[in-house]
């Protein structure tokens, strides 16, 4: 069983504590406490610890949900609108991506009652008795770290917002819209400070914590970013690689020999690769968020990246393959151009699924998008339908028994699925609650990061090693020559596509367009839903409408909280 620090009576102390100090989605001054843990519950000692506890719950307003992915993987240049039409607008950049997007308000307010209770748990931790003054100093060093990564993740999306570092017991309209500089430096100082408290190594017995490799990963990200913001300096790519080669060198993370193996399901998620991972398990009294909507619950990436398969000839719903809600298309971009290698490279097997094998089987059965046949027969077991990632011929395709679909026949329903996270371990074939950990850091990246930041400071000989671990790694047995890059042939271009075949899915797409500063050019090259409307000012997402109602306006009557331009 995986180790869980999110429990369920964290949850309840959550939800009081933010009730009493944060906002809700409904208007601030008609909340009432609905719970019956008074506000100085977090000032004894079970308190404080499940106030710590109830501050990493905010992740899962983020990662492996609908709101994060939607946030960070439509519309780029890798992943395309599919069939499925939820929240189209931030695939096509149109009129439909506006501030009322419910989404965009849950993530805001989650993020901000996380937000809200680390700040408690810091102001109130000097005065808490019962605690010893190192699990304090752990604990506030974990919450710093939580407070950075929500800041970090809100600054991304939407700019300068409000910065609040101190506990806000009441509701209050008097909110401002910090600049980016103070954003970062806020980010920056709260990681500073977090790094030397938190724990070298990952405890089994409290899986899922903050350490000083997290939060070290963490900076060198924020410094990645940071360096192409308003906010940039000098040093912001030499600390990053400092941070990364940190991170690489002493904490004993490895690299795992099987790219496949890094997203086995299970006790395999708990695996020398993985930094920090966001905790999901199959219990449903745990394993939910505090943003409690209704699709909000568990670990739903298994839930949007599914073709429908589930409609063919010889194929039903079952749970091995998944519940495909076709959101997410990948790019002809993606599929031939990043994915372009598979003599060498495994990652293209290993990342898209190919094969699927009937579990409705019938005798004469009408095909549905294989022109080469009029119909097929299938026994259970036997393969339905076959992609082969490249073109094949009428006749090609003619000689096989089952359906083959070609990049040719590829539409908004049928098109190659993103296999790293379907959820087999589901109870049913409709349950949606999945249990994997979402891999929020993990070492690949780390190198990634060091060869972005070594680039940037033109040491192409120092970035192109670090590109070749990884890339030696995803090679398929005895091609680990052929997929070494020399130094001469790396370029950004390189980092691009390098990232987009490792990373793929995994929330961080958006977020590096929008650090390179290509957003609107790579979109308009590769992604044609989005090529028609998607502008600069699309580097941010719209603040919701819900935060610029509730401010107080300003003595001119324009808004207290402006919103992003162009929305």
């Amino acid at each position: 069983m995986k180790a869980n620090i999110i429990t369920n009576s964290v949850r309840v102390l959550g939800l009081t504590v933010l009730l009493l100090t944060g906002q809700s989605c409904k208007d601030i001054l008609d909340e009432k406490v609905i719970a019956n843990i008074g506000n100085d519950y977090i000032n004894t000692p079970k308190g404080f610890e499940d106030a710590v506890r109830a501050a990493y719950s905010s992740q899962r307003a983020f990662y492996a949900s609908e709101r994060g992915l939607t946030m960070t993987e439509y519309g780029t240049d890798i992943y395309q609108a599919g069939a499925d039409g939820s929240y189209k607008g931030f695939h096509f950049y149109d009129s439909q991506l506006n501030s009322s997007y419910d989404i965009i308000q849950q993530l805001w307010e989650e993020l901000y009652r996380g937000i809200n209770t680390c700040n408690a748990v810091v102001e109130r931790a000097p005065t808490t008795a019962g605690v010893t003054d190192a699990t304090k100093k752990l604990r506030v060093a974990e919450v710093k770290f939580l407070r950075a990564h929500y800041y970090f993740i809100l600054t991304q999306l939407f700019g300068g917002i409000d910065l609040r570092l101190t506990e806000t017991l009441g509701p209050t309209k008097k909110i401002a819209r910090a600049t980016e500089a103070d954003m970062y430096k806020a980010i920056v100082a709260d990681l500073e400070a977090a790094i030397p408290d938190l724990d070298n190594k990952i405890r089994s017995s409290d899986y899922g914590r903050a350490t000083k490799a997290a939060a070290e990963h963490l900076l060198a990200r924020v410094y990645l970013t940071k360096a192409t913001s308003s906010a940039k300096a000098a040093d912001d790519y030499a600390k990053a690689a400092t941070l990364a080669q940190s991170v690489i060198n002493n904490y004993g993370f490895k690299l795992l020999p099987d790219f496949a193996s890094v997203f086995a399901q299970g006790a395999g998620e708990i695996n020398d690769e993985v930094i920090y991972s966001i905790q999901y398990t199959s219990d449903p009294l745990t394993n939910i968020n505090t943003a409690n909507t209704n699709n909000g619950d568990g670990n739903k990436l298994h839930l949007y990246f599914g073709m429908q398969y589930d409609v063919q000839p010889g194929m039903k719903r079952d749970i091995a393959n998944d519940r495909p809600f076709k959101r997410l298309r990948p790019t002809t971009y993606l599929l031939e151009t990043v994915f372009k290698d598979r003599t060498n490279d495994s990652r293209y097997k290993k990342t898209f699924k190919d094969t699927w094998l009937s579990n409705n089987p019938g005798t004469g059965l009408n095909t549905s998008f294989d022109n080469s046949k009029a119909k097929i027969t299938l026994k259970a077991g036997d393969t339905a339908i076959y992609i082969p990632g490249v073109e094949w011929t009428v006749a090609q395709r003619a000689a096989k028994p089952y359906q083959v679909l070609v990049p040719s026949l590829y539409n908004a329903a049928l098109f190659p699925t993103l296999q790293k996270f379907l959820d087999p371990l589901r109870p049913d074939l409709t349950y949606e609650q999945g249990s994997r950990d979402f891999l929020a850091f993990r070492l690949a990246e780390t190198y990634l990061i060091l060869a972005e930041a070594q680039l940037k400071q033109n040491k192409t000989t120092e970035a192109t090693a670090a590109l070749n671990v990884v890339r030696r790694r995803a090679a398929w047995p005895g091609k680990e020559a052929a997929m070494e890059l020399n130094a001469a042939d790396v370029t950004m271009e390189t980092i691009y596509e390098e990232r987009a075949r490792e990373l793929a899915g995994e929330q961080l797409r958006w977020f590096d367009l929008k650090r390179w500063g290509n957003l609107v050019d790579r979109v308009k090259r590769y992604n044609p839903d989005a090529a028609a409307n998607v502008k600069e000012t699309n580097n941010l997402r719209p603040i919701p409408q819900t935060q610029i109602d509730r401010t107080e306006k300003n003595a001119d009557g324009s808004p207290g909280f402006p919103q992003n331009p162009g929305y």
